[in-house]
C-alpha cells in the first residue's frame, strides 16, 4: 500500500484524496512530493477545470506534518522535510484553476495550511481546525502566518496562532475560514453543488478572476487595477465572452468551452 494521494478525474473535475487514514492523513515526505507533482500536472491538464482535495476516512482531513517520520531527525537535517511541505502547499496555492478543499475531518498545522492554499473550503460538523505549532515549540512554517490573516483578519489570526487554539466548525464558518458546514454524509453533495455552480461559469473567466485576486492582494490599488485589466483583457477576446453575450440575448444557458 503506497499511502500516496489518489487521483481520480471525471467530467472536468479532478479529485485528489489524501490516503493515509491510519496516520490521520499526515503529510509525509513522499506525500508532499506527490502533492507537488499532482498540483503541477493538474495545472497543465487541459481536461481539468476544477480540483477537489479531500481526505480518506472520517477522523481527519489531515493531522499536519508526519511527526513520527521526523522523530530523531536533527534540526540541521530537517530542511528537506520543511522544504517539501512548504513546496507542496505553495504548489496548491499556485494552481491556476479553482480548488475546493472538502474537509472530511479535523485539520491541524500543515493540514490546515494545505486547506488554506485552496480557494474554497467546506467542512463537516464536529471538526476541529487549528494552527497549533507553538504548542510544539515551533510555529506555522508552510504559509499559515501569511494566508490565515489574509483570510480571517489579523486579530483572529493572532488569536489562533499565538495561542495555538483549536476551533470548531461553527467558529470557522463565523470567521470565514470555511464556506459552509454540513453533516458528514452530505459533504459530497455540498461539493457537487459548488461544482455545478462552477460549471455554469466560463473556465477562463474563473481562472483569470482567481489570478487577479491572488496577484493583486499584496500590491497597491493602482497596480492591482492594472493586473485586473490585464486579466480582464484575456476574457474580453475569448470565444466564451461572445458565447455569454449570445446566450444572454437568446435567453438560454451559455455553452462555455474554455476558449
Amino acid at each position: 500500500m503506497s499511502e500516496l494521494p489518489i487521483l481520480e478525474k471525471s467530467d472536468g473535475v479532478a479529485w485528489v484524496t489524501l490516503d493515509r487514514p491510519g496516520a490521520r492523513n499526515a503529510l509525509s515526505l513522499a506525500v508532499n512530493r506527490e502533492l507537488t507533482r499532482l498540483a503541477h500536472g493538474l495545472g497543465d491538464d487541459p481536461d481539468v477545470r476544477v480540483v477537489v482535495l479531500t481526505g480518506a476516512g472520517e477522523q481527519a482531513f489531515c493531522a499536519g506534518a508526519d511527526l513520527k517520520e521526523r522523530k530523531g531527525v536533527a534540526a540541521a537535517d530537517s530542511r528537506p522535510y520543511v522544504d517539501a511541505i512548504g513546496g507542496a502547499i505553495d504548489a496548491w496555492a499556485r494552481l491556476p484553476k479553482p480548488t475546493i478543499c472538502a474537509l472530511n475531518g479535523s485539520a491541524y498545522g500543515g493540514g490546515l495550511e494545505l486547506a488554506l492554499a485552496c480557494d474554497l473550503r467546506l467542512c463537516v460538523e464536529g471538526v476541529e481546525l487549528g494552527l497549533t505549532e507553538v504548542r510544539l515549540g515551533i510555529m506555522p512554517g508552510a504559509g499559515g502566518t501569511q494566508r490565515l490573516p489574509r483570510l480571517v483578519g489579523v486579530a483572529a489570526a493572532k488569536e489562533l496562532i499565538l495561542l495555538g487554539r483549536r476551533i470548531g466548525a461553527a467558529r470557522a464558518k463565523e470567521l470565514g475560514l470555511v464556506l459552509d458546514v454540513v453533516p458528514a454524509g452530505e459533504l459530497r453533495g455540498a461539493v457537487d453543488g459548488l461544482l455545478r455552480e462552477l460549471a455554469g461559469c466560463a473556465p477562463r473567466s474563473v481562472q483569470m478572476a482567481k489570478s487577479a485576486i491572488d496577484r493583486g492582494i499584496d500590491v497597491g490599488i493602482d497596480e492591482g487595477l492594472r493586473i485586473e485589466r490585464q486579466c480582464y483583457d484575456v476574457t474580453l477576446f475569448s470565444h466564451d465572452r461572445d458565447e455569454g453575450l449570445l446566450a444572454f440575448a437568446e435567453r438560454r444557458p451559455p455553452r462555455f468551452t474554455g476558449t
